[in-house]
């Protein structure tokens, strides 16, 4: 619910960054509207679910703090303020975001070339099983592009994770260049996976509802005249 909110949310964002750009503006500097869109979106889905994943958390470490998540949510509240939901809030934010803003940009880029160069006609001709299959696809790529380039990072992060004494330029020193790739096979097709379903759900349960798909993006025809004068 929490990608899915977050989808909804950069669809959004994107239009709305979309239409404050301009028409021209938008596509000459989609990538950075990705980016923007994508960060916002994340901002406020973390917003929203971090406090759940704080309850979830507490009542994990003491499953006798309270007897149901209201009644977590209600004594956190009380007892140590609206705080205690957002402790871990500065770093989440620092690791998502810039991930989100990676992975946005490479499904949007991955759909731009499928529907631009590898198929044989326009998206508004093509069926709903063919959008669902570029849609998959795109965020395939994008899934295996982003465990690539973050999984150094999320190496590192599990050792000081397991190990509180450690230290990130000894675990590097330690690790090696291909020690921070290990078990990255498994990974990346995981997180690939992963991506690609979360997409894929999200526009399969718009096709049901009959809301039309994100038009991928083409220069506008007033950018082509001034661009060809």
């Amino acid at each position: 619910m929490q990608v899915l909110c977050m989808l909804g949310l950069y669809e959004a964002f994107k239009g709305r960054y979309s239409v404050l750009m301009g028409e021209e503006a938008a596509y000459l500097w989609r990538t950075s509207l990705y980016m923007m869109a994508s960060a916002s979106a994340q901002f406020f889905a973390d917003a929203l679910s971090l406090p759940v994943e704080a309850v979830k958390t507490r009542l994990k470490k003491d499953p006798g703090y309270a007897g149901s998540l209201r009644e977590a949510m209600s004594r956190m509240l009380a007892e140590e303020g609206l705080a205690a939901f957002y402790k871990g809030v500065a770093p989440l934010w620092a690791h998502q975001m810039p991930y989100t803003m990676l992975k946005f940009v490479a499904f949007e880029r991955a759909m731009e070339a499928f529907y631009h160069s590898a198929m044989p006609k326009p998206q508004s001709r093509c069926s709903g099983p063919e959008q669902l299959t570029v849609t998959f696809t795109a965020g395939y790529i994008a899934g295996i592009f982003c465990a690539i380039i973050y999984l150094p990072a999320d190496t590192i992060m599990a050792v000081l994770n397991e190990e509180k004494e450690a230290r990130t330029l000894a675990a590097l020193q330690r690790l090696g260049f291909w020690g921070l790739w290990r078990g990255s096979a498994s990974r990346i097709l995981m997180v690939a996976a992963v991506t690609a379903f979360q997409w894929f759900t999200y526009d399969a349960v718009k096709m049901y509802f009959r809301i039309p798909p994100s038009p991928v993006p083409s220069m506008p025809e007033s950018l082509r005249i001034k661009l060809n004068q």
